[in-house]
């Protein structure tokens, strides 16, 4: 039975910087009955409380964070890269010890987004873009979905468990 990683926040743990949570969702929780599911918020496992401080990385690209040439910081102008950096490098050892090929992130977020980022100005602008944690793990070889693409990860799994049958 193919596992795979999850944010915690969008299994109803109340994680997000503003301290709430997302979710349920039914696929989510069915998973989770199954016993598929190793839940992680990067931020919080990189040191961060609940709640905190917003934060962004400007220009909203997680490998520039990853590859050190942007910070990522709060609306306060709080440097949070390490445990941003810290959180990420988690996820990926659990990725590793687990045997993981798929993750189901957090859209949007500067940590677990996968198509779309903050742009660092705290506007409520959006560029295509990455997290930092979305962009460590798919450079390792994880599939990355968010919660408007559970179908599309549900698929995934589906063909990697065929796979290895």
């Amino acid at each position: 039975m193919e596992k795979l990683l999850v944010s915690r926040c969008l299994l109803g743990h109340k994680v997000r910087y503003d301290g709430g949570a997302h979710g349920p969702y039914d696929l989510l929780q069915r998973w989770q009955d199954e016993g598929r599911i190793v839940a992680l918020c990067p931020e919080v496992a990189g040191g961060l409380p609940t709640p905190r401080p917003p934060a962004e990385i400007p220009g909203g690209q997680g490998a520039e964070v990853l590859d050190g040439r942007q910070p990522v910081l709060t609306d306060a102008g709080a440097d949070v890269t390490a445990e941003f950096v810290a959180g990420a490098e988690i996820a990926l050892r659990l990725v590793l010890q687990h045997g993981l090929r798929v993750a189901v992130l957090k859209a949007r977020s500067p940590s677990c987004g996968n198509t779309q980022a903050y742009d660092g100005s705290f506007s409520g602008s959006l560029v295509a873009g990455e997290g930092v944690t979305a962009t460590l793990l798919r450079r390792a070889g994880v599939q990355v979905f968010n919660e408007t693409q559970l179908a599309e990860a549900a698929a995934e799994l589906a063909r990697l468990e065929r796979r290895d049958d």
